[in-house]
């Protein structure tokens, strides 16, 4: 019996990233867990004690030293064959966004660097894993605001997804032909605690312009990356998938 495949799930102490975790391990994955909150150790916990395979790391992404470790440690594991980079950040000021004139540079370079430059990080200390093994899916959960124009996402956040996608697009086309895709995932407007830092207001109106009527679940989310990660999606690369109730139809 070959043995399991070892995947990455950066922001995985709640949300999104949990229901991911979740839903690879019960695919019969090793997941590593890593966030910045120690709450993705409680998280992990629960996990294991449905008798699943999973382990959990405090990490900063933001902090490059601590990536690197973090990716070494997975080499010497047997290293990471899925990568989920969903760890983000989107600062918002009174349930809104912050104007441009208010985007200062340290905040900017905080979202680029959780957001983009992470991902970028940990793609180039693991792809070459993937490649000396054949097989590796790399999943990036970028934004509806990386995909159009959308009046409640701040500048520096929809910069971030949007680079997130261009950076999938050439690992993808870089990599395919040693068996490793590259995708992303785009949410629209997800039930999760990111998403209700936003006014009533904000989130009453985009509920309204939703064909489908109501906020997307993590389980959808989620649903989608376990599909990009398995063998039958192994000629599906380079693509944004649209998970947003028909918000945004590109």
């Amino acid at each position: 019996m070959s043995p399991p495949r070892h995947a990455l799930v950066t922001g995985a102490a709640g949300g999104i990233g949990l229901a991911i975790a979740g839903a690879l391990a019960r695919d019969g994955l090793h997941v590593v867990l890593a966030d910045r909150s120690e709450a993705v150790l409680e998280a992990t916990a629960r996990l294991v004690a449905e008798g699943l395979r999973a382990s959990g790391h405090v990490v900063d992404v933001a902090d490059e030293t601590q990536l690197l470790a973090l990716a070494a440690a997975l080499d010497a594991d047997g290293g990471c064959d899925v990568l989920v980079n969903n760890a983000g950040v989107h600062p918002k000021r009174g349930g809104g966004h912050y104007a441009l004139p208010d985007i200062d540079t340290a905040q900017w370079e905080q979202v680029l660097r959780v957001n983009l430059t992470a991902p970028f990080i940990l793609c180039r200390e693991l792809v070459p894993g993937m490649q000396r093994r054949g097989w590796g899916r790399i999943i990036n959960i970028a934004s509806r605001a990386g995909r159009t124009f959308i009046a409640p996402a701040g500048m520096h956040y929809s910069a971030s997804k949007a680079g997130l996608i261009g950076l999938t697009r050439q690992i993808a086309g870089s990599y395919a032909a040693h068996g490793i895709t590259a995708n992303c995932i785009a949410p629209g407007r997800i039930e999760t605690p990111l998403s209700n830092q936003s006014s009533p207001d904000v989130i009453r109106a985009s509920v309204a312009a939703i064909p489908a009527q109501r906020l997307g679940s993590v389980d959808e989310i989620a649903a989608t990356a376990r599909f990009l990660a398995s063998d039958g999606a192994g000629y599906i690369t380079g693509v944004c998938v649209d998970v947003n109730g028909g918000a945004f139809i590109g």
